[in-house]
């Protein structure tokens, strides 16, 4: 049985490189919290939980170091397979949805921005169906109203 490794995808040293770049960021704060003065100490938990995220982050690296590359070639044409296969359209198109929908909560009342997003997530991600889109936004619209007003008796601007 032959023992090939798979190639390194594009982008994964780099995405473990900021994996360990983060794990260190948690240890330097869970120190920083009581340092490790006992095992019962404040600062005891976090710090654990980051030193079990260096040492499987450093496992990965050395695992990720012994796969060869790509070969996707020049760092433009490795961005543009990144960015093909991690970014597709869907994504992005709802992404912005989503930003514009936490930017309008501030302009627009809760509900009709809420009412806004659903219908057009629905619509795009659905492909279509404006009436099935329209009812289902107006439905769970009315049951987040429900909910909140009623139940929890908290009022949404």
């Amino acid at each position: 049985m032959q023992n090939t490794l798979e190639k390194r995808l594009v982008g994964e040293l780099a995405f473990v490189c900021l994996l360990l770049a983060l794990a260190a960021g948690i240890a330097v704060e869970a120190w920083g919290i009581a340092g490790f003065s006992g095992i019962s100490s404040p600062g005891a938990f976090p710090l654990g939980i980051s030193a079990i995220l260096l040492l499987a982050g450093g496992r990965i690296l050395f695992d990720t170091l012994r796969r060869p590359d790509s070969g996707a070639g020049n760092w433009l044409a490795a961005a543009r397979q990144f960015c093909a296969q991690h970014f597709p359209r869907r994504i992005l198109v709802f992404t912005v949805l989503a930003v514009a929908y936490l930017a309008s909560i501030q302009w627009a009342s809760f509900y009709i921005s809420t009412f806004v997003f659903l219908l057009l997530s629905i619509l795009y991600l659905r492909s279509g169906r404006p009436l099935a889109a329209l009812l289902t936004s107006a439905l769970l619209v009315g049951l987040i109203y429900l909910l909140f007003t009623l139940a929890f008796s908290v009022y949404l601007p």
